[in-house]
């Protein structure tokens, strides 16, 4: 049947196509591997925005009230050594490519808050040269593959370090300041559907392990957005 060879994307739709035309259920093992392509692309998508939210409400208020350096510093350095990883590993698009776009609006919004925030010293200029000297390395895969193992063996820490200052941060000034319920939210929902297209496109245990630990953070974060939120003040009535 022409249906059996419709493959778009590494989507193959014609065993799905093929059940329907005949009046039946897609076969679980065609319909969950095609599922785990839709919302992997999906999720590549969504990317695209992710932290446009948190990049407008600072630009918008002029302000990073509230917000940890530190925790954005380190999604940089995590989203790098994921990305490069995933392309080293030879995965496919569909099951990393949200990294890219991520690291760049990363990049992008660690920019910004250097910007609104006191002016820069030595060692904020040295962290972002030394950066700005082994990422591309990093990115090419010009390191001993056992090195590169470790590297992403880190990158769980580092995320989960790269969120504990923010969650630290709310946690004593009881507000959550510019911080993004949007741009955490997403975040949270990109986790939760990440381990799912990880176990199905087969990736391995440290990538889906990654993925968790994002369902936890960015969670605590989400949660900690809603508990410390202030209620909208009513408006008193006029009087006659």
């Amino acid at each position: 049947m022409v249906a059996m060879e419709l493959e778009i994307l590494g989507m193959n739709f014609g065993c799905v196509l093929a059940a329907l035309s005949d009046a039946k259920i897609p076969d679980k093992g065609c319909l969950l591997p095609l599922i785990s392509k839709l919302l992997g692309y999906a999720i590549v998508a969504a990317s695209t925005t992710v932290k446009l939210p948190q990049i407008l409400k600072i630009l918008k208020h002029g302000s990073v009230r509230g917000l940890s350096v530190a925790s954005f510093e380190l999604e940089v350095v995590g989203y790098t050594i994921a990305l490069a990883y995933c392309i080293h590993k030879g995965l496919p698009f569909s099951a990393y490519g949200e990294l890219a776009f991520l690291l760049i609006q990363a990049i992008i919004l660690v920019g910004i808050i250097y910007y609104y925030s006191p002016p820069m010293g030595t060692k904020t200029w040295m962290k972002a040269l030394l950066y700005c000297g082994l990422a591309p390395t990093v990115l090419t895969g010009k390191i001993d593959p056992a090195l590169f193992e470790v590297l992403y063996a880190s990158q769980h820490a580092i995320f989960f370090f790269a969120r504990v200052p923010q969650i630290w941060k709310n946690f004593t000034n009881k507000g959550t300041g510019e911080l993004s319920f949007l741009t955490c939210f997403m975040n949270f929902a990109g986790s939760i559907v990440r381990v799912f297209t990880s176990i199905q496109e087969k990736t391995p245990l440290s990538v889906i392990m990654g993925s968790a630990i994002g369902i936890i953070m960015n969670g605590t974060l989400l949660g900690q957005i809603l508990l410390y939120q202030k209620p909208t003040p009513k408006k008193q009535k006029k009087e006659d």
